[in-house]
């Protein structure tokens, strides 16, 4: 971990200060007024860690930049798409196969520098207009099967494997229509009070 702040340019002294803030610390658990003894932490990071959410970014950044994108995928704007957000990551491609052989990757990358990905949380979604595409591909991660999707929520947008708006343009109009309403009941005899 240490290696990959310094190639990404965090100065050697700030690097030090997090190494000590990280190596020989200790927990209690705490189970209603009772509170355990110290132990030490051997691996990993203290849940509620401030420094956790940074730290994962940069290791996840560094699994990601050393993924070789397949240059027969799918491009938009001239890039070849590999999203992350938090801990959410998605691989748009052209093909099933160049989203197995990319996932495969990014799941190496990740296993070099001791991030897992969960196959049980992990799930992918056929887009095109065919409703049968697709249909007969399965898709494995480390001998584990992922589950097909028909439609998800991301970053909140509902996408579909149809490829179609029209649901989210309902649950859009649905929402709009369902905050006009309350501030016709919440501001409006406020701010217009009858005379």
């Amino acid at each position: 971990m240490y290696n990959i702040l310094i190639e990404f340019g965090i100065p050697k002294k700030l690097v030090r200060l997090i190494k000590m803030c990280l190596t020989e610390t200790y927990s209690r658990v705490r189970a209603g007024k009772n509170l355990s003894d110290m132990f030490p932490i051997g691996n990993g990071l203290k849940q509620g860690d401030a420094l956790l959410p940074l730290l994962f970014n940069f290791a996840l950044e560094y699994a990601i930049r050393r993924v070789q994108v397949n240059q027969d995928g799918l491009k938009l704007n001239e890039t070849h798409q590999l999203l992350a957000y938090a801990d959410d990551v998605d691989i748009l491609e052209g093909s099933i196969h160049a989203v197995n052989e990319n996932a495969g990757a990014l799941v190496v990358a990740t296993k070099e520098i001791g991030l897992e990905v969960n196959a049980d949380k992990t799930k992918y979604m056929i887009m095109s207009q065919d409703q049968n595409a697709g249909r007969s591909h399965s898709m494995k991660i480390d001998n584990s099967s992922i589950g097909r999707l028909e439609e998800f929520k991301y970053l909140g947008t509902m996408l579909t494997n149809q490829n179609s708006i029209q649901e989210e343009v309902k649950s859009r109009l649905k929402l709009g229509n369902a905050c006009y309403y309350l501030v016709q009941i919440f501001c409006l005899p406020v701010c217009y009070p009858k005379i």
